[in-house]
C-alpha cells in the first residue's frame, strides 16, 4: 500500500489525472485498477457501487506499485467512509455533499467532496474538503468551470462526468487541478475487455496530463 503524504493536493494537481473504476465484475475491476497504476496512473478511485468494492480496493491496494492512491468513490454515509478506508482507501470521493465530507474531515482523510453549483461548493469548502468535485461536469462544460472559478478563485476543482481527452485539456487549461476520468479511459476493461487497449488510453491520458504541466 503506498503511503499518504501530507500534501494530498499537491500531488493530485501534479499528476492532473484520477482515474475511476466502476464495475459489475470484481476480478476485472481489479485487474484493470492493477494496468492502470502500472500504467502510470497515480491516482485510481474505485467506486463503491462495484460489486464487491471493498474487497477490489483491498486488493488493489495490496498489489499496486508504490506511488498509485486508491481512493473509494461514491462514498455517501460515515459507515462508506470507515469500510472504505479499513479496507485501505487512503482518499474519498463523494457524489454530493454528503456526511461522508464531516466524516472524512474528522478522520483526517483527503476528499473530494462533489458539487454543481456555487453553493454547494461554498458549502463543500466550508466543511474542509480537500478539493471540489466538480460533477456532473459535462452539464457545463470548462465556460462553467472558468465561470465558478472567477468568484471562487481558490477553490481546486476536479471536474468528473464526460471528460474524455479532448475535454480533459481544456479543464485543465481552464484551471482544474486534475479531472476526473471513467468510461472515456476504462473503457470496457473492468468488465473484462481489452486491457493492451487500456493501456494505449492511459497513455493518451497521461500525455494530457504531461502537456498540461509544461511551462507556457
Amino acid at each position: 500500500m503506498t503511503p499518504l503524504s501530507g500534501d494530498f493536493l499537491g500531488e493530485l494537481t501534479q499528476a492532473r489525472l484520477l482515474a475511476i473504476i466502476r464495475s459489475t465484475d470484481p476480478e476485472a475491476a481489479t485487474q484493470a485498477a492493477l494496468v492502470l497504476c502500472e500504467s502510470g496512473i497515480r491516482f485510481l478511485e474505485v467506486s463503491l457501487v462495484t460489486t464487491e468494492a471493498l474487497r477490489v480496493i483491498a486488493e488493489v491496494a495490496r498489489r499496486a506499485p508504490h506511488g498509485c492512491l486508491i481512493g473509494a468513490g461514491t462514498v455517501l454515509t460515515r459507515d462508506d467512509v470507515a469500510r472504505a478506508h479499513e479496507a485501505g482507501a487512503r482518499f474519498m470521493v463523494t457524489p454530493a455533499v454528503t456526511e461522508s465530507v464531516a466524516e472524512s474531515v474528522a478522520r483526517g482523510i483527503p476528499v473530494l467532496a462533489g458539487a454543481l453549483t456555487p453553493t454547494e461548493v461554498v458549502a463543500a469548502r466550508n466543511l474542509g474538503a480537500t478539493a471540489v468535485k466538480l460533477f456532473p461536469a459535462a452539464n457545463g462544460g470548462p465556460a462553467y468551470l472558468r465561470a465558478l472559478r472567477d468568484p471562487l478563485p481558490d477553490v481546486p476543482f476536479v471536474p468528473v462526468g464526460g471528460v474524455d481527452a479532448g475535454r480533459a485539456a481544456e479543464y485543465l487549461a481552464a484551471g482544474a487541478v486534475a479531472v476526473g476520468v471513467g468510461s472515456p479511459l476504462v473503457g470496457d476493461a473492468a468488465r473484462g475487455g481489452d486491457l493492451e487497449e487500456l493501456r494505449e488510453r492511459a497513455a493518451e491520458f497521461l500525455s494530457v496530463a504531461q502537456a498540461s504541466r509544461a511551462p507556457r
